[in-house]
C-alpha cells in the first residue's frame, strides 16, 4: 500500500498545481483553476491524481484564497503558507541553496517578484503583466486566449513586423543595445496604416510581456543587490515566453535561471514549509 504522508496544492489564478509525496518520491500534476478552494475542491484536485485526501497526513495550500481553508479536512491537517513564503522557499530548494541571496520572480497569471535571504522572505517587485495578459490581449488582438496557439504563432512571427527597433528610430543601437533592440512595442502598428500578419502580433505580444518581466527582474534584483535571479512559473512552459524573457538577460548581461518544473517550485516550497 502506498504511503502518502504529506501534499502540497498551490492555488493559482489560471492554473492549480498539486504536489504529492508517495512513498518518498514527488509526483506532481496540474489543473485549471475553478472555484473556491473549499474541502470539496481540495478532495477534488488530489483526485483528479487518484489520491483520497483521508490518505493525507498533512496539507500545505498557497496561492488565490486559500486562508479560507480550516486546520483540519477530516483527519488531514492543513497548513497555509503565505505565498511570498511559497515561492522564495521553492526557489530556494529548486536552486539547492538556502545562503546565498536569491530573487525568485514567479511569471504566472501577473509577476511577482520575491526576494529570498535565508528564512526571509519579501515581495520587492512585481507587474501585473504576465500569462493573464497574454490571453486577454491575445483574444482581442488574435481571437484566442490559448496561450499554446499564442505560443505556436509567435514562434513563425516577426516581431518587428509590429515593433519599433531601435535601428528604425535611430538608425542604430544605443550602448549595450543593438540596432534589432525593441525602441516602441507596437510602435510600427502606430507609425503605419497596415495589417499585420497575425504571427507577427503575436511575436509582438508575447515579446512585450516578456521584455516587461526581464526587465522588472533585472531592476528588481540590482535594487536588491542581489546576484542570482531564479525564474518560476507556468508561464515558462511556453518556449518563446521564455525565449524573450532569457534575451533581456542576454541584452543586460544579466544570467537568468529557470528552475527546473518551474510550474511546481511554489507548491514545492509550500511542501517543504510543513
Amino acid at each position: 500500500m502506498s504511503s502518502i504522508r504529506r501534499a502540497a496544492i498551490d492555488f493559482g489564478i489560471t492554473n492549480t498545481d498539486i504536489l504529492v509525496e508517495v512513498d518518498g518520491e514527488q509526483r506532481h500534476w496540474m489543473l485549471p483553476s475553478r472555484g473556491m478552494p473549499d474541502a470539496g475542491r481540495v478532495a477534488e484536485v488530489l483526485a483528479s491524481g487518484g489520491v483520497a485526501l483521508a490518505d493525507v497526513t498533512a496539507l500545505a495550500a498557497t496561492g488565490g484564497r486559500s486562508r479560507q481553508l480550516p486546520d483540519h479536512l477530516g483527519r488531514t491537517a492543513v497548513t497555509v503558507v503565505g505565498e511570498m513564503a511559497a515561492i522564495g522557499r521553492g526557489g530556494q530548494i529548486a536552486t539547492g541553496s538556502g545562503a546565498e541571496p536569491l530573487l525568485v520572480v514567479s511569471c504566472g497569471s501577473g509577476t511577482a517578484a520575491v526576494a529570498a535571504r535565508g528564512p526571509e522572505y519579501a515581495h520587492v517587485s512585481g507587474t501585473g503583466v504576465g500569462g493573464g495578459t497574454l490571453q486577454g490581449l491575445g483574444r482581442l488582438l488574435l481571437g484566442t486566449a490559448d496561450p499554446r496557439v499564442i505560443d505556436a504563432l509567435a514562434a513563425t512571427g516577426d516581431r518587428n513586423g509590429v515593433d519599433l527597433a531601435l535601428g528604425d528610430v535611430v538608425g542604430a543601437g544605443i550602448g549595450l543595445l543593438h540596432a534589432d533592440t525593441t525602441a516602441v512595442n507596437f510602435g510600427r502598428i502606430g507609425r503605419e496604416d497596415f495589417p499585420p500578419r497575425r504571427e507577427d502580433v503575436a511575436a509582438g505580444l508575447v515579446t512585450l510581456v516578456g521584455q516587461t518581466i526581464g526587465l522588472i527582474a533585472i531592476n528588481a534584483a540590482r535594487a536588491q543587490a542581489i546576484n542570482r535571479i531564479l525564474l518560476i512559473g507556468r508561464l515558462l512552459d511556453l518556449p518563446t515566453l521564455q525565449d524573450a524573457i532569457l534575451k533581456v538577460g542576454g541584452l543586460y548581461g544579466v544570467t537568468l535561471d529557470v528552475a527546473p518544473n518551474p510550474g511546481y517550485v511554489t507548491a514545492l516550497g509550500a511542501l517543504y514549509h510543513l
